[in-house]
Parts: C-alpha cells; sequence; structure tokens
C-alpha cells in the first residue's frame, strides 16, 4: 500500500488529465471531478481490494458506484493508470461512439459497474449489491460515493431508511460534500444540514472528515475496515467536506466551473498550477 504522501501527489497528478480531457471534450463537469479525485485516489489505490487489473477481477472483490455520474471524468483518470484502459483514450471523452461518455456506462465500459447519471439512483444501486454479496457469502464491499446535491432526491433516502434494516454492514456510501450543484450552493436550493445527525438517526455509523487529508480520508477507510470485519450490522457513512474545483484557484468554490469547461488558455494556467503544486509536493521548491 502507498503511503498517504504518495497517495495525496498521485491525486494531485490525476488533476492534470482531468483538466486536459474536459477541455478536449469541449463538455463536462469539472467543479465535481476535482472536488472528489482525493477520496477516489486514496480508495483505488489504497482500500479497494481486488481491482488491481482487470486479470486480478475475482468474485471477492470489492466493488463501487459512482452515483454523482457527472464526475466520472476523475474515475476515467484512475482507470487508466489501473491499465482498464489506455490513456490515449482519455481524450474519446464524450466523443461520438467513444466507450468514455459524459456518464459511466456500463454497457461499453464493463468495468463500470452501473451507469449512472440520473441523480438519486446509484445509492439504491450499491445497496442492492451489498445485499447480494451477503446473501451469496462473498467477502467483498460496496463503495458508493453521492454528491450533495445530488441527495436532494427522494430516492436516496429511501435507500438510507433501508439499508440500515438489512444490516448492511458491507456497503459504505462516500459523500463528497463540496456545497455546490448547478443551481447553487447547496445551503440555498436545499438545505441539507445537519448532515451528520440525520445519516446518524437514521442508523448508519458516520464519519465526517476533511476530504482533501489524505491521512483523514484513509483514516475512514480504515475504520470501516474495521467497522466491516467487527460483525457490524450497520452501513458506514464517510461525510467528506470537499472544496468544488479543488487544485485550481480559480475554479475552487465557484459555482460556475459545475459545468463549464476550460478554453485552452484556462487549461494551461489550470495545469501549471497543478505542476506548481506538484513540485512543491515532491520536493522540488
Amino acid at each position: 500500500m502507498q503511503s498517504s504522501r504518495e497517495l495525496a501527489v498521485l491525486a494531485q497528478e490525476f488533476r492534470i488529465p482531468i483538466i486536459e480531457m474536459l477541455t478536449e471534450a469541449k463538455s463536462g463537469h469539472p467543479g465535481g471531478s476535482l472536488s472528489m479525485i482525493d477520496l477516489l485516489t486514496a480508495l483505488w489505490f489504497g482500500e479497494m481490494k481486488g481491482v488491481d487489473s482487470a486479470k486480478s477481477l475475482d468474485a471477492d472483490r470489492d466493488h463501487f458506484i459512482l452515483s454523482k455520474g457527472h464526475g466520472v471524468p476523475a474515475l476515467y483518470a484512475i482507470l487508466a493508470k489501473k491499465g482498464f484502459i489506455e490513456e490515449k483514450e482519455l481524450m474519446t471523452l464524450r466523443k461520438t461512439g467513444s466507450r468514455l461518455q459524459g456518464h459511466p456506462d456500463r454497457v461499453r465500459l464493463p468495468i463500470v459497474e452501473a451507469s449512472t447519471g440520473s441523480l438519486g439512483q446509484g445509492l439504491s444501486v450499491a445497496q442492492g449489491m451489498a445485499m447480494g454479496l451477503k446473501l451469496d457469502g462473498k467477502k467483498g464491499r460496496v463503495f458508493c460515493v453521492l454528491g450533495d446535491g445530488e441527495i436532494q432526491e427522494g430516492q436516496v433516502w429511501e435507500a438510507a431508511l433501508s439499508a440500515p434494516k438489512f444490516g448492511l454492514s458491507n456497503l459504505c456510501a462516500i459523500l463528497d460534500a463540496n456545497g455546490g450543484q448547478i443551481d447553487g450552493p447547496v445551503s440555498e436550493v436545499m438545505p441539507l444540514e445537519p448532515l451528520k445527525q440525520k445519516w446518524e438517526s437514521f442508523g448508519w455509523k458516520v464519519v465526517e472528515i476533511d476530504g482533501h487529508n489524505m491521512d483523514a480520508i484513509l483514516g475512514a477507510y480504515a475504520e470501516f475496515r474495521k467497522h466491516h470485519d467487527s460483525g457490524a450490522k450497520q452501513p458506514f457513512f464517510i461525510l467528506a467536506r470537499t472544496v468544488k474545483g479543488k487544485g485550481v484557484s480559480f475554479m475552487e468554490n465557484q459555482i460556475g466551473w459545475h459545468g463549464v469547461v476550460p478554453k485552452p488558455e484556462e487549461r494551461d494556467r489550470a495545469i501549471g498550477e497543478i505542476k506548481t503544486k506538484l513540485a512543491e509536493m515532491k520536493g522540488g521548491k
């Protein structure tokens, strides 16, 4: 397992292809892709089991559902690094005939376990998978990443209510709580707080973290692992406080960058900032 520092560097590196592919596509969602890349990096390279390559996918592997499907550029960057797709394929994002659609497509890209994008459905899919694994006696766990604007959908709360009933300790929901959605700040569009207390009241074990602190992220995943292995009967919820557009100064906390992509000059400026930060992280400065 890589160290938290190595994972933080890797997550920073992933921000470059995210910006590049979105600029090439001229369409997509940079804000939410950048806000969750630290969470996904720690998950795919530090916690999930049995997903090292296509050859290692076995019956007891862990599973991943990206409920906030519009953030899929972050997932594609990870899948390229893992070798499930070729890096050159990233530049086909959202193009006609591409396997890399603007939302995950499990028919075109089988490593994707659910076609998502209609917001609010992913947690229900993840719950069904977790139930199936339990019934089949499988060891695998199910991780589901949601967006905070997304959980305004009623279907999310139906899953939140039912998962504890079935004692799904193999289910981990991760909320990318970046505070913004396409129509504005989440707190203004439809307030959600107090999130921690709400999910606890539904019967979930809840951990709240800084979603950009790699040590905190790894600690939360380790706590879920311990929770799962202990025989607990609760599903697990990670409330990750994040920054929309994290890593690019002119995108951070700017709602306008939810679904607007960089122009070439903005791409160059963003990548320049990312590389400068990378040099600092690697000790180049």
